[in-house]
């Protein structure tokens, strides 16, 4: 595994075959996609921590979704990636659906875990409040912030029965300082709308059938916009929440297997 550091982002490279660039939602981090690694065996991986998250929480100034679609950009071009299959988690599914219209041909497939177009009136709001405590609390407003999030965007069965899933996402959380983590909710609040419907790429739409943010019938209703696409299909894990490749690896593993297999 190669590690490089530019501009102020590390990006992971792992492999060798067809590309796929992974990019990870509020609160993540490369490591979201740690267990779909197995069956990326085959592929050159690039894991992308964006600006303002994880490794990348150096970045400075204002982040959004278009200095994100542009970091990635950058990170493909630095690393001679001309084409990939692209794989995002939550945020990061915001930031791949303007790459695939800014840079169409670079873009072989998209695979979208807990997908949305982009944040309701009402979970705008929420986002805006929870980057004042991020920033004013500091590590006590994370602390509590990750606490209420545990509840609500992890399925009552993961937490019942995989404290390691919860052990997961609790760190990817408390690991983000409350500066950078304001920062990006700041992003998130202020994110627009793709024109899904422009996209031509295959998509792979996976959500759990307990994911607020991404709720089944929200998905279903985004992959009817997806008139351009080669082929979509949309998947609704039971059990699950939103962080589906934490929650449900195997299910998300064969999903995303199938899914590159077909794209052949």
């Amino acid at each position: 595994m190669a590690l490089h550091s530019f501009d102020r982002m590390v990006v992971e490279d792992e492999g060798e075959g067809d590309a796929v660039v992974c990019v990870h939602g509020l609160g993540g981090s490369s490591n979201t996609f740690t267990p779909l690694m197995p069956v990326l065996a085959r592929h050159r991986v690039l894991r992308v921590d964006l600006p303002g998250s994880a490794r990348s929480q150096g970045a400075e100034g204002a982040l959004s979704i278009d200095r994100f679609v542009d970091a990635v950009l950058a990170a493909c071009a630095r690393l001679n990636v001309a084409q990939a299959h692209f794989v995002g988690h939550s945020m990061g599914n915001i930031v791949l659906q303007h790459l695939a219209l800014k840079a169409p041909k670079l873009v072989r497939s998209l695979t979208l875990y807990g997908p949305l177009l982009a944040p309701p009136e009402a979970a705008r709001a929420g986002l805006r409040a929870r980057a004042a405590k991020a920033r004013g609390e500091g590590i006590a407003g994370m602390h509590e912030i990750t606490l209420t999030l545990l509840n609500a965007a992890l399925s009552a069965e993961t937490r019942r029965t995989q404290p390691l899933a919860v052990a997961f996402v609790r760190e990817s959380l408390m690991h983000q300082s409350g500066e950078a983590y304001a920062r990006t909710c700041e992003a998130l609040a202020d994110a627009q709308p793709a024109r899904v419907e422009n996209i031509t790429a295959p998509v792979l739409l996976v959500t759990g059938d307990e994911d607020g943010v991404a709720p089944p019938q929200a998905v279903r209703a985004m992959a009817e916009k997806l008139h351009a696409a080669r082929s979509t299909r949309v998947v609704v894990l039971p059990r699950c929440g939103h962080w589906t490749p934490v929650e449900r690896p195997a299910e998300c593993q064969t999903e995303l297997r199938d899914f590159l297999s077909a794209q052949r």
